[in-house]
């Protein structure tokens, strides 16, 4: 059981109350055999390759970053926040908050078919 501790695909996408979610878990464990709540930050564990730009960009495509993590990943590669400021300029990344932190997330083009 999982619920949006990051920004969701879907703006219209919120995690539930307490009591849904303990609802849901007690309902959910008498009719499968392995339940467990997925309700927290999983971390800043994330691969790192060293190339700060790209790394930032391969991970944002598929994972919104927490602000402090996208600290660690610029100190690890000794660079600073002008890489980041430069991709939101280029229109690469985005920034927004949800849930009180700060993220940041890769923009793609959209085509119109």
């Amino acid at each position: 059981m999982s619920i949006p501790t990051r920004p969701p695909a879907e703006r219209w996408a919120q995690p539930p109350s307490e009591d849904i979610i303990n609802r849901a878990y007690q309902i959910l464990q008498n009719k499968v055999e392995h339940v467990e709540y997925l309700i927290g930050y999983e971390g800043n564990a994330f691969t790192f390759t060293g190339n700060a730009k790209n790394d930032l960009l391969s991970i944002t495509s598929v994972h919104p970053l927490r602000e402090y993590a996208v600290e660690i990943l610029l100190s690890r590669a000794n660079s600073n926040w002008d890489i980041v400021h430069q991709l939101i300029k280029n229109n690469q990344i985005t920034e927004s908050t949800y849930g009180g932190y700060k993220f940041y997330v890769r923009k793609f083009n959209k085509k119109i078919i």
